[in-house]
C-alpha cells in the first residue's frame, strides 16, 4: 500500500517534525510523523500503520488500481444507495423581488396545478417508498409558502405511504412563516425550513425587498421565532464582494435575539453573482459551486471563522457528490419538467423528461463524464470537484462542455479548513460519499 494521489500534506508549525494529512477521498485528518508519511509513500508502512491509514483513505494498492477507483466512484455510490432527494417547485411567484434572483426571466409565473401534485406523490410513492428507500422532499419555489396546499397535497400522501421514510423540508424566503400554517405542516413530516438572511437589516432589506420596496428582514426574523420550537431552521446568506464583511454583524444580532447555535440548524454563507436571469450562482450551493474571483477565498475563510467564534458549526471539506450524479435525485419544476438540478430549470435541452411521459436518471447534455480525463484523474482535488459545478459552466460557456475547475479555489482554501480543524491530530470520522445527510443539499431562496 502506499500513499494515495488524492492526499494534501501540510507541515505543523508546533511540530516541525510532524505533518497534517488530509484525504480527499473521505474528508479524514491526520498528524503523523514526517517519517511515517516518507514510508508511506515509499510503501514500507508497518502493517499496524498502514491499516489505520488505509482505513481512513489515505492508502490505496497503487496508481491503476486508484484510477480504477475514481472511474467507478458515482457507479457504485448509485449501485449501493437508497435514498432519493426530490426537489419540487410549487410555484414560480414570490413576494419577494431580489436583484440577483437567478430564476428571474427564466420562465414565466405559474404554480403547479393539482393533476401534476398528485403525479409527483404518485411517482415518488411507486418508485421509492414502495421499495423501502428514504425520501428527501425539498418544497421550492418562487415562494412556496404562497400555496401550502399544495405541500399538503403532496407531504400528506407520502407520509402516509412512507411513514418514517419521508422526510420533507421547505425552502422560504421566511417571510410568511407563522405558527399556524407550521403546525399544520409539521404533521405532515416537514422536518426543517431553510431562510435567507442577506447580512443585518440595512444590507438584507436592499437585496430581499418586497415587490413594493419595502424591507423583509424584521417579517423573517419575527417568522422564526413563531417557528423555531417547531421545525428546524436552517440560515443561509448570498454575500458579494461589497457586503460579506456585514455578516458578522448579522450573527450577533441573530445571538442577540435568541437564536443561538444549539436552536438554529445549519449556518452557512454563499456568494451571490450576476442578476435577474443572468448568471447567478443557483440555490443548491452546498459544496457545488464557487468562481474565481480573488476576494472569495478570503470571504469564506473569514466568515467560517467568524461562525465558529460563536459556536456555530461549519462544515468540514470533504467528497460531494453532485445531484446530478445520483440517478434518483430528481427536480420537477411547477409544470411537471424533470431535471437534474434545479439551476437548470427553464433551461433549453436540459429537461430529463415530465411526469405524464416519464423521465431518464440521466442525460448526456449535464456532462456526467467531463471528468474522466488524465488532467482531473490526476488531479489531488478530484474528489472535492468531479468536475466542477455544471451550471457554472452553463454559465461560461452556454453549454456543459468542459470542466469548471476548482483548483485554484481549493488550493487557496482547503488547507486554512483543515488546520482549523485537525485539532490535536486525531483522525476525523470517514466521510461515506454516497450518503449525505438531509441538510448536505439544502437550498436557499
Amino acid at each position: 500500500m502506499i500513499l494515495s494521489r488524492y492526499v494534501s500534506s501540510y507541515p505543523c508549525s508546533e511540530s516541525p517534525d510532524h505533518v497534517i494529512l488530509f484525504s480527499c477521498r473521505t474528508g479524514a485528518v491526520v498528524r503523523g510523523s514526517r517519517s511515517t508519511l516518507d514510508a508511506a509513500q515509499a510503501g514500507t508502512l508497518s502493517p499496524a500503520a498502514a491499516e489505520t491509514l488505509e482505513k481512513h483513505g489515505f492508502l490505496t494498492p497503487g496508481p491503476e488500481a486508484e484510477r480504477a477507483e475514481m472511474l467507478a466512484w458515482f457507479d457504485r455510490i448509485n449501485a449501493e444507495r437508497r435514498r432519493a432527494g426530490m426537489v419540487a417547485v410549487l410555484t414560480r411567484r414570490c413576494n419577494l423581488a431580489c436583484p440577483y434572483c437567478f430564476e428571474g426571466g427564466q420562465a414565466p409565473e405559474g404554480d403547479m396545478s393539482e393533476e401534476t401534485a398528485d403525479l409527483l406523490a404518485a411517482m415518488i410513492e411507486r418508485e421509492y417508498l414502495a421499495k423501502g428507500w428514504r425520501v428527501d422532499m425539498d418544497f421550492y419555489g418562487g415562494e412556496p409558502l404562497l400555496r401550502p396546499d399544495l405541500i399538503r397535497r403532496i407531504a400528506e400522501p407520502l407520509r402516509a405511504a412512507g411513514g418514517g421514510l419521508f422526510h420533507g423540508n421547505m425552502v422560504s424566503n421566511g417571510s410568511l412563516l407563522n405558527r399556524a400554517v407550521m403546525t399544520d405542516l409539521t404533521a405532515l413530516g416537514i422536518e426543517s425550513v431553510k431562510v435567507t438572511l442577506d447580512g443585518p437589516p440595512q444590507v438584507h432589506d436592499r437585496y430581499r425587498p418586497y415587490g413594493g420596496g419595502a424591507g423583509s428582514f424584521h417579517d423573517i426574523l419575527r417568522g422564526m421565532g413563531e417557528v423555531v420550537d417547531l421545525v428546524k431552521i436552517h440560515v443561509g446568506g448570498n454575500f458579494t464582494r461589497e457586503t460579506w464583511r456585514e455578516y458578522p454583524a448579522l450573527l450577533d444580532l441573530l445571538l442577540a435575539e435568541g437564536f443561538t447555535p444549539d436552536r438554529l440548524g445549519t449556518v452557512r454563507f454563499t456568494p451571490a453573482v450576476g442578476g435577474k436571469g443572468s448568471g447567478a450562482l443557483p440555490h443548491f450551493a452546498e459544496g457545488c459551486v464557487t468562481c474565481e474571483e480573488p476576494w472569495l477565498a478570503e470571504a469564506e475563510l473569514v466568515l467560517r471563522e467568524e461562525l465558529m467564534k460563536r459556536g456555530f458549526g461549519v462544515p468540514k471539506p470533504g467528497p460531494f457528490s453532485c445531484m446530478i450524479e445520483l440517478e434518483s435525485d430528481l427536480a420537477v419544476d411547477a409544470d411537471g419538467r424533470c431535471y437534474k438540478c434545479p439551476a437548470f430549470m427553464g433551461h433549453e435541452g436540459y429537461a430529463v423528461g415530465d411526469l405524464r411521459a416519464g423521465f431518464s436518471p440521466t442525460a448526456p447534455s449535464y456532462g456526467y463524464d467531463i471528468w474522466r480525463r488524465e488532467e482531473c484523474l490526476d488531479c489531488s482535488w478530484l474528489p472535492l470537484c468531479f468536475g466542477g459545478c455544471r451550471f457554472m459552466k452553463l454559465v461560461e460557456a452556454g453549454a456543459v462542455t468542459g470542466v469548471s475547475c476548482q483548483r485554484e479555489y481549493l488550493a487557496g482554501t482547503v488547507e486554512t479548513m483543515v488546520r482549523r480543524g485537525a485539532g490535536g491530530g486525531q483522525l476525523s470520522p470517514a466521510v461515506n460519499p454516497g450518503d449525505r445527510s438531509p441538510e448536505s443539499l439544502r437550498p436557499g431562496p
